[in-house]
């Protein structure tokens, strides 16, 4: 049996026998390198694998399990779904419906929206009438997709004054004096602790019942929202190098403004456009059917849930499909949204 070397001893052994190299190596130096155990580094592994090898690189070592590394994270974090293909697909042809419906209404339904017949009042969907009859004996596919008009004439109406009012409120906030800037942002921050459909209801009953209310009523009351939004990345774009550089140049400010930072931190919102739609449209929907917007006989969504509600128990088609084409529409406008901000953000890369 050979005697034991010390720990010490032998790292000490190992290390002159390194620097002899083979040729001037002596029995002590075999003698250490047949006790120390040799660590290597497995290819496969990557890192230290802690035990003695055996039977050459091809013998696996006894310190332990293998370790294999793990494959890249291909799919997006929790939170952050990307549409899906088919969702995409099902999206584009219902806003091909919903475009149709609103430029030309009567390619998918001849039928006139108003027509009263009473000996077809309140029939259920069928062959005759797909989405069935009113209390008054109206086609209900017609008066949706004539009402898709309305609809969607209020949703980008509404867009549109919550964009414009955000756009002056979030670059106030940005660019403005000191005194000016706090102020806008103590007025964005009070807006914002009232909901959306509290202060839209509040602007109608001040303003009156209306379609163009509603478009304002909606309008202010999402902006608060997007302004904050527009306000960061006013504050990004300017801080950045280009930004920088044209200042430094001595380009006026106006101009640096225009052409470089309300530009740039207005495109990453296209899509956040979008989506607004669809959330405007069910707002105004909201208050159509309290009573507070568009008012029957329109064809307007929310008017056509407003009038089915006294039917609810023995009509529920006059509630229900009209709330199914509202949340197609808002499903629709969300996906297309969310794809084409995944779109900007690859282009970006």
């Amino acid at each position: 049996m050979s005697p034991t070397v010390p720990a010490r001893a032998t790292s000490a052994a190992a290390g002159r026998a390194a620097a002899a190299g083979p040729e001037t190596a002596g029995p002590e130096t075999a003698a250490v390198r047949s006790a120390a155990p040799s660590t290597v580094l497995d290819p496969a592994v990557g890192e230290n694998s802690g035990g003695t090898v055996a039977g050459g690189p091809g013998t696996p070592s006894p310190g332990g399990p293998r370790r294999r590394f793990l494959s890249p994270r291909t799919t997006p974090p929790a939170g952050r779904r990307r549409p899906t293909r088919w969702g995409v697909v099902a999206a584009s042809a219902a806003a091909l419906f919903f475009a149709v419906a609103l430029v030309w209404p009567a390619a998918l339904s001849p039928r006139d929206p108003l027509a009263l017949d009473l000996t077809a009042a309140l029939q259920a969907p069928g062959l005759a009438h797909w989405f069935g009859t009113d209390e008054a004996g109206r086609d209900l596919f017609a008066r949706v997709v004539w009402g898709t008009r309305d609809s969607l004439a209020i949703g980008f109406g509404a867009t549109l004054v919550s964009m414009t009012t955000a756009l002056v409120l979030g670059s106030l906030a940005a660019l403005a004096p000191r005194w000016l800037a706090g102020a806008v942002d103590r007025l964005i921050e009070v807006l914002l602790a009232f909901p959306t459909l509290l202060l839209a209801l509040l602007l109608v009953a001040v303003i009156g019942p209306s379609a163009v209310s509603s478009m304002i009523a909606v309008g202010i009351g999402t902006a608060p929202g997007y302004a904050r939004m527009i306000r960061g990345q006013v504050l990004s774009v300017r801080r950045s190098g280009y930004v920088e550089a044209a200042v430094a140049l001595g380009h006026p400010r106006r101009s640096v403004l225009a052409r470089h930072v309300v530009p740039n931190a207005v495109r990453p919102l296209v899509a956040v456009v979008a989506l607004s739609i669809g959330q405007s449209i069910v707002w105004a929907s909201s208050l159509s059917f309290l009573g507070l917007g568009v008012a029957p006989p329109s064809s307007e969504w929310g008017a056509l849930l407003e009038a089915g509600r006294t039917y609810v128990t023995h009509g529920w088609w006059l509630t229900v499909i009209p709330g199914l084409v509202i949340a197609a529409l808002a499903l629709t406008t969300t996906t297309l949204g969310k794809a084409l901000q995944d779109s900007l953000e690859r282009g970006e890369r």
